[in-house]
């Protein structure tokens, strides 16, 4: 029969047939060199004392890259990394085998061809029967796809934690814009029916001033609630220039003492249609991204200027004249990789819990939905800029504003809210635009006044009620037993936020509070 013995030259393996008819003809010794020349999922080798490689098995060809007679008699530690290597890396893990008797590891090797994959090293020392050291028997395996896959889930789980705490902020701004536009209606309530009075220069003026606070605290409230939700647009033609002049002391506040903040606003036809508070949202994301990526100071230009653009020249724009808002900053920039990845939601290069990730995300979506585009030039050390692209409209800005009730025969409206000063408010902004009014506290003494109180032409209800019977469950009641009565709901959320949660909001009209008194108006009317 014919039997494989194994034999070795001074650079590799190999094996010569010989006739015997004695299986025996293998020794243990040779059996067992076979079995370690042919694993091919593992590099098994052997060092000597001084850490140069006596001995190379099929695996270690296969993952290194090396023939035998190529690599036998090199140091092994022209496997690592130049890191590695400089911080005397491969001495320090054979000096651990011998003190500790086995060294394991992770970390990055180098391959001939110089490409590196993700090795488990297992080093352990080799003594003769009297216990003097010989070598090293040194086991690597590739695990490349495993840290990968790893690596994935990591991400994975980064992005699910970034979402959770996404969820549970939404949870809680949702229930304490409820209480804080309580607040904001019973101001604003308040001084709409002060304003329609006969006032002075003096008090009209102070008037306007409070009423501008009370628009400004619920643009912050809209701003907080975008963070949580989507939410449709309130798309009205708005002056660019007018806009970012107005919110120029809130992004001052956001920047830091070593950073100066400037102005270049250019545009000759700053019209465009776009939600007001959406937008400053999004400047004050971008100018607080630029301020992050200045920690040692630095300048932060937000300018406009006119651009006609062909078709297909900036994204999927069609042409025509658009303006560009352009916020650049002197920081550190953002690499190629980066910038074709900052669009995407809970993606940030910030440390854990410094950022979610969605700040760009949210300029990027809102901007999209306004019919524009947003692009990032960077160049490495050279800082950032931003680039948003607004389509132009034509005409004067529209004031939304609408005048009082003008009918020949008086309606009555059941206002309905369980707080106090917020049911004062709402009933006399009412009584104030020509309405009879009755008051309720809570669905279940509305129903009763309804049945006792023939004539009531209109249910105007707050959403949210405590006692587990809420607004919309009392205007379905009111629909099933007084179908010719209209409804108008008060709430914090938009309509489209309250379809999602309710299948079947039939006909009902709604005012977001905090409302004005024209919004009021026109609801009550439709």
């Amino acid at each position: 029969m014919t039997v494989f013995n194994a034999t070795r030259d001074p650079s590799r393996t190999v094996m010569k047939t010989t006739q015997c008819n004695e299986p025996a003809a293998l020794t243990d010794a040779q059996r067992f060199e076979l079995l370690v020349t042919g694993v091919r999922d593992y590099a098994i080798y052997m060092l000597d004392p001084h850490g140069y490689i006596v001995s190379w098995n099929t695996g270690a060809e296969r993952f290194k890259g090396y023939t035998a007679k190529e690599i036998l008699g090199k140091h092994f530690s022209q496997f690592y990394t130049d890191e590695d290597r400089a911080t005397g890396f491969p001495g320090k893990a054979l000096r651990t085998a011998l003190e500790q008797g086995k060294f394991e590891g992770e970390g990055w090797r180098v391959r001939k061809d110089g490409t590196h994959f993700w090795a488990s090293v297992v080093i352990d020392p080799i003594r003769n029967p009297s216990g003097e050291l010989v070598g090293f028997a040194k086991i690597t395996r590739d695990i490349t796809e495993r840290k990968r896959a790893a690596e994935a889930l990591e991400r994975a789980n980064a992005a699910l934690f970034q979402s959770q705490k996404m969820e549970a902020v939404g949870q809680l701004t949702g229930g304490v814009a409820h209480d804080f536009n309580n607040l904001l209606s019973v101001i604003s309530n308040g001084l709409q029916v002060l304003t329609a009075q006969s006032r002075t220069h003096l008090d009209a003026k102070v008037l306007e001033m409070m009423q501008r606070a009370v628009d400004r605290g619920t643009s912050l409230t809209q701003q907080l609630l975008a963070f949580a939700r989507q939410q449709p647009l309130k798309t009205e033609k708005s002056d660019v220039n007018a806009l970012i002049s107005e919110f120029e002391p809130m992004l001052r506040r956001v920047g830091l003492e070593s950073i100066r903040l400037e102005f270049s606003l250019n545009s000759q036809r700053p019209l465009v249609l776009l939600d007001a508070a959406r937008f400053e949202a999004a400047l004050l994301n971008l100018v607080v991204n630029a301020r992050d990526a200045m920690p040692d100071g630095g300048v932060i230009v937000i300018g406009t200027e006119d651009v006609e653009l062909s078709a297909g020249a900036v994204g999927a724009l069609e042409a025509g004249p658009f303006i560009k808002v352009s916020v650049t900053d002197s920081g550190t920039g953002m690499s190629p990789a980066v910038a074709s990845r900052a669009f995407e939601p809970f993606f940030t290069t910030k440390e854990v819990g410094k950022g979610t990730g969605l700040g760009l995300s949210q300029v990027y979506g809102f901007i999209k939905q306004s019919g524009g585009e947003v692009l990032i030039e960077s160049s490495g050390s050279k800082g950032t800029t931003i680039n948003i692209y607004l389509p132009v409209t034509s005409g004067d800005t529209e004031s939304s504003e609408e005048g009082f009730l003008n009918r020949s025969t008086v309606e009555t409206v059941l206002v309905v809210d369980h707080d106090p000063d917020a049911l004062a408010a709402a009933a006399g902004l009412v009584r104030n635009i020509g309405y009879d009014v009755a008051t309720a506290s809570d669905p279940v003494s509305a129903l009763e006044v309804l049945a006792n109180r023939p004539g009531i032409d209109i249910v105007f209800s707050d959403v949210t009620m405590p006692g587990g019977v809420s607004g919309i469950e009392l205007a379905h009641r009111v629909r099933e037993l007084y179908p010719a009565i209209r409804i108008v709901l008060a709430t914090g959320y938009t309509p489209a936020v309250l379809r999602q949660q309710h299948s079947d909001l039939g006909d009902f009209s709604f005012v977001t509070k905090p409302y004005r008194l024209a919004e009021v108006a026109r609801a009550l009317r439709s």
